[in-house]
């Protein structure tokens, strides 16, 4: 049987509570007002703490209102609301008319709540279960059936159930740890984040395990398109406008989150904020919702002094894929960031809607899988837990987490304390992204060939070589086969080490897994990465793209064996 052919057979999981009735972001969602209610009176105080002095309230609004006006002004987007640009003229209105009077600061608290709740409504998720079942079952029965088209290679297999997405996508790991701890406490996943994709991915693969739905941020560019704004405004999504950069509107969305968890809302963060330009694994994250997780924890402990709140439990994942839709575009805009004014950003043409329905009709035809890797449940502090959700430190000695919280034996707020925590936290999540993560033979293959002429013209600095052309490029298979099994042989090292794992059909003959990784690596691209000719020579058709798969194999020192 073919690598990577076979059937993937999967545990059937029951869902871990009996209706959606009890789901937290059902729960969410039918007190609405409420809710929302409370992050604008949370957040209030939060601005307010923080502007405490003179005159400081006021020039905070009038930041908030050139920085609204220039984006109105600068870049507008469909998705955004139609009285757009009398809501902030009225507000600048309002400022223009004040006067140092005794109600001077009423009404600058005012205006402040009046922006806070605009903000709030904006931000909040709106699920509705029908169209939730709706989405999930549209999901299911669409992805099926071109399964079934395109593996059976006749129209009207479409209308057939042999294949599903469990031919598609591997789910590895800590399943069932991560069942058991969304029964007892509050979880917060965090992938990895390479495509456009990994979202309804993840909400899949959230589904088959049998876990209530996640709530996570979705960026508001998305919500320009009708119909995907319709699910992903029923889905849990949460909007996020990463234009609006201003201190008033961040503290509401990381408000809006905070309570959502205190709340046992389960959320879905990608700690790395953004798609990953260059191909590698995240190796610096976002602190801010990670952060927002550390003070909803703090909260929950302090309102319960009875020990009967939730823990929050942080559960990394990695996503793999042999190609990535957006590849090109991602890591031309990585180099255009670097190297400045050494690589020029040329246009491209993925982005379009024709391009990802393309991609998702290649994406399906081809018999590349996907692997979806749970890591170990973690505290708040990093500490590894069990699953009953006992927090273990480093000698294997249980731990409170409140105790991380307590001053002279008194659960108290400290920014600093929690920061350093947040920090510390971001830097072993970063571990064990590189742990669990699967090296599938593809991202062997990118990195051995593109290892290989890096060393032959190491003079050149990475832009210069970047723009080598083709024809200098040519490994013979002996040459190539000889430094794929040495740099293999480490990789099974690190695995027998538990600082990675690898895919199954890493344990295929050499010559196999060569050659099923050359015919998966960025395999829908026009332009191929990696190709094979008649005369067995290995060459590339897009050095670019290369180097961005090569990226997944960074961080594991595996340079040297060159």
């Amino acid at each position: 049987m073919p690598i990577g052919s076979q059937k993937n057979k999967r545990k059937k999981y029951k869902p871990i509570l009996s209706g959606t009735k009890e789901w937290p972001v059902v729960r969410l969602s039918n007190n609405r007002k409420r809710f929302i209610d409370e992050v604008v009176e949370h957040t209030f105080e939060k601005i307010i703490e923080a502007n405490k002095s003179d005159n400081d309230l006021r020039d905070e609004l009038q930041t908030t209102l050139h920085r609204e006006q220039l984006r109105i002004r600068k870049n507008p987007w469909k998705v955004d609301p139609a009285d757009d640009e009398p809501f902030w003229k009225n507000i600048k209105n309002e400022l223009v008319d004040l006067v140092d009077t005794a109600q001077t600061q009423k009404k600058e608290e005012d205006l402040l709540k009046i922006i806070i709740r605009r903000y709030a409504e904006e931000i909040a998720g709106n699920f509705k279960k029908s169209r939730y079942r709706l989405a999930r079952e549209i999901i299911k029965f669409g992805f099926a059936r071109l399964l079934n088209a395109t593996r059976v290679k006749r129209f009207g297999a479409i209308f057939r159930s042999q294949y599903t997405l469990n031919d598609k996508i591997q789910i590895v790991g800590k399943a069932k740890q991560i069942r058991k701890l969304a029964k007892i406490g509050t979880v917060v996943m965090v992938p990895t984040h390479f495509s456009n994709l990994d979202s309804i991915l993840i909400g899949w693969v959230i589904h088959v395990l049998g876990l209530p739905a996640f709530i996570y941020g979705a960026g508001l560019n998305l919500f320009n398109i009708k119909i995907l704004a319709y699910f992903m405004d029923s889905l849990g999504a949460y909007k996020v406008d990463r234009r609006k950069k201003n201190p008033i509107y961040l503290q509401t969305l990381k408000t809006y989150s905070n309570l959502a968890l205190q709340e046992g809302a389960h959320s879905l963060f990608f700690p790395g904020g953004t798609r990953s330009r260059s191909g590698q694994i995240e190796s610096n994250l976002k602190l801010g919702l990670l952060g927002t997780a550390m003070e909803a924890q703090r909260s929950i402990f302090m309102k319960h002094p009875d020990r009967d709140g939730k823990k929050i439990f942080i559960v990394p994942v990695t996503l793999n894929y042999n190609f990535v839709l957006e590849a090109p575009i991602l890591i031309k805009e990585h180099l255009s960031s670097t190297g400045q004014e050494k690589f020029y950003l040329e246009s491209d043409a993925y982005s379009s809607s024709y391009n990802m329905i393309k991609f998702m009709v290649k994406f399906f035809t081809k018999g590349s899988d996907i692997s979806l890797s749970i890591g170990k449940g973690m505290d708040l502090m990093g500490n590894f837990v069990d699953n009953k959700g006992n927090s273990i430190d480093k000698n294997g000695r249980f731990i409170d987490t409140r105790d991380y919280f307590t001053t002279n034996g008194i659960l108290s707020a400290d920014k600093q304390r929690e920061s350093e925590y947040t920090r510390r936290l971001s830097e072993i999540i970063v571990k064990e992204f590189h742990r669990i993560n699967r090296v599938f033979a593809s991202h062997l293959v990118a990195f051995v060939a593109f290892r290989i002429w890096r060393k032959r013209y190491e003079r050149l600095d990475l832009y210069d070589f970047l723009r080598l052309h083709e024809e200098d490029l040519i490994i013979e298979y002996d040459e190539f086969v000889e430094v794929f099994t040495r740099v293999k042989a480490r990789v099974l090292k690190l695995k027998k080490k538990k600082k990675l794992n690898i895919a199954a059909h890493m344990d295929a003959p050499t010559d196999d897994v060569i050659k099923f990784g050359i015919n998966n690596v960025g395999m829908y691209h026009s332009r191929r990465p990696l190709l094979m000719n008649r005369k067995k020579q290995i060459y590339t058709k897009d050095l670019l793209t290369l180097y961005y798969y090569h990226n997944r194999m960074h961080g594991y020192d595996l340079e040297k064996h060159f």
